[in-house]
């Protein structure tokens, strides 16, 4: 293809390096190396009497999450080397495929080095980790410095987009290294989003309207509340990865969409992990159907992601039957839904989340004119920038009425226990989302650039343009194969609360770099209401919020490394 100014046979020799693989094979182990050093010295600053103080942690919060972000580019290389290799194994390493490797490699390998951006404010070095430069001794091979200085080059990315243009169309730049039914359920939920959900998602966004029950209702259709529900139950018992699969492609049409199942998948996930025989047999199949919609009630508005702390309470009465009383905040899609996972807690007497139980708290679905026609229950919308879809919340509950049968297990006390259990799974659907929201600027933003000419010629031909571009691929990559990899995981019945919570972090961050340069791409058009890349920002905005803010999210993966 050709592109004006450049000399694209030059461009073409100068992008991939001979022997990529063995270079970055040879980088995994090193990366490996710092991060150990890192762990013994951040462990240093937070140990006291043989253990891992709070206090510590909480005083050295920027080693200590900085170690979180460190390990998080150690997983993400190793995924990538993985990735890669599998491609090769299987004859698809092709020329894009080696570029987004390469880049990946050269950029992150340096960001270890030199810093590592945990937001546009903020970035860790070393030092902040307690080490110095002689941390970085296993660096100074051939291997490291040739992709330091070489792989991530404008050439090597100005080549990547030139394949990049010569794929329009293509669902994706690079080949996922899914299966072949995975990718079948990907084209099917791509076609979708292109027809019935990108015509109209800018207008919802813009009027701030419910997304129209028949999209629930054709989702409803394709099984998508009922995606890893198992077959027992009246659902498909398809795996984590094809969640992932299915999220990422209705989020990449809108993320109010791709979140409709979110709230069905940690209703589910509630149930099969903490609910008696007869809570399975009577709520699983109407979820998996959407007979019924479900909303999470978690959050108040004095305890953000400190759930411990929650003060809404369920009294139990002589019937055996439980009244809530309190306040809730953030509950998105509650006016419409059925039912609501409650968490309220039990134990007056208690002041942490061992007096907390989870209610399955049964309501009427609300209308315009009347959101919360249930006796007991009030509430308000909140207006927001973005993920509108659905509309926020907050909810009053003045002895508001829940079955003795609905108490979640029939156990009190056990509430924040079995929500812990879903947040596995949930981080992975909100590292999909995030994938999604990020492919989606890249669409937008990379057609911009094609169609838009200044000083005669396309903005996709300008280095810097062309960067952001490329970089928008690369990290999207990396995300995607942390978030599958989380997922194999999974499905696998292994422990992946670690690697979930890193793909969350991750993505989240990757997709608002994406909508932010895809924004700056649009320049001035950018900020205007009509062009989408406008919602897309706000949309990617809440990703580093939601399902544990970004910091809170470090928190927890570097108590897991440390502990």
């Amino acid at each position: 293809m050709a592109h004006d100014g450049q000399d694209m046979t030059q461009m073409t020799t100068a992008a991939i390096l001979p022997d990529l693989l063995a270079l970055t094979k040879a980088a995994v182990p090193a990366v490996d190396a710092v991060f150990e050093r890192a762990r013994d010295s951040v462990r240093s600053m937070v140990e006291a009497d043989g253990r891992i103080s709070g206090a510590l942690i909480e005083a050295n919060q920027t080693a200590a999450h900085g170690l979180a972000w460190l390990a998080t580019y150690h997983q993400s290389l190793a995924q990538m080397q993985r990735w890669a290799e599998a491609l090769e194994a299987d004859g698809k390493f092709g020329e894009i495929e080696q570029l987004l490797h390469q880049i990946a490699f050269g950029e992150y390998l340096h960001q270890v080095a030199g810093g590592i951006s945990m937001n546009q404010g903020e970035v860790v070095r070393l030092q902040d980790l307690g080490l110095g430069w002689d941390a970085l001794s296993g660096f100074q091979t051939s291997e490291i410095q040739t992709l330091m200085a070489q792989a991530n080059t404008q050439a090597a990315r100005s080549r990547l987009v030139a394949l990049m243009e010569d794929q329009a169309g293509a669902t994706m730049f690079g080949a996922s290294g899914l299966d072949e039914e995975l990718e079948m359920i990907r084209d099917q939920f791509r076609r979708y989003a292109v027809e019935k959900v990108e015509p109209h998602a800018h207008d919802w966004h813009l009027k701030d309207e419910l997304i129209p029950i028949e999209v629930i209702e054709e989702l409803a259709e394709m099984g998508v509340f009922g995606l890893t529900i198992p077959e027992e139950f009246g659902g498909f018992g398809l795996s984590k990865a094809s969640m992932c699969v299915v999220s990422e492609e209705l989020s990449r049409g809108y993320i109010g969409v791709g979140s409709l199942g979110t709230r069905s998948e940690i209703a589910a996930e509630l149930i099969i992990a903490g609910g008696t025989d007869e809570q399975k047999a009577n709520w699983l199949p109407k979820l998996a159907s959407a007979e019924i919609l479900p909303t999470a009630v978690f959050t108040e508005p004095n305890t953000g992601s400190d759930l411990g702390s929650l003060r809404t309470r369920a009294v139990k009465n002589a019937d055996g039957d439980y009244e809530i009383t309190g306040n809730k905040t953030w509950i998105t899609h509650a006016a419409r839904t059925h039912v609501m996972t409650l968490l309220a807690r039990t134990n007056p007497d208690s002041t942490d989340h061992r007096g907390l139980s989870m209610f399955l708290a049964e309501k009427t679905p609300g209308t315009d004119e009347a959101p919360f026609p249930t006796p007991g229950m009030t509430g308000g919308e909140i207006e927001v920038l973005g993920y509108r879809g659905m509309k926020e919340y907050e909810l009053g509950f003045d002895g508001f009425h829940v079955k003795g049968e609905n108490l979640l297990g029939g156990e009190e006390g056990k509430g924040f226990k079995q929500l812990m259990e879903t947040f596995e799974s949930a981080r992975i659907q909100t590292a999909a989302r995030a994938i999604g929201v990020a492919q989606s600027a890249l669409d937008i933003a990379m057609q911009y650039a094609q169609d838009r000419k200044q000083f005669g010629k396309s903005l996709i031909n300008f280095p810097r343009v062309s960067g952001k571009l490329a970089m928008m691929a690369v990290e999207i990559m990396i995300a995607r194969q942390l978030t599958y990899f989380s997922a194999w995981e999974k499905d696998h019945g292994q422990r992946c609360d670690l690697e979930a919570g890193m793909a969350k972090l991750l993505g989240a961050r990757v997709a608002w770099a994406a909508a932010d340069n895809g924004l700056q791409i649009h320049g001035g058009n950018g900020f205007a209401l009509e062009y989408k890349i406008s919602r897309v920002l706000c949309d990617a905005r809440i990703l580093n919020i939601f399902e544990g803010a970004a910091e809170i999210q470090a928190q927890v993966i570097a108590r897991r490394l440390l502990g």
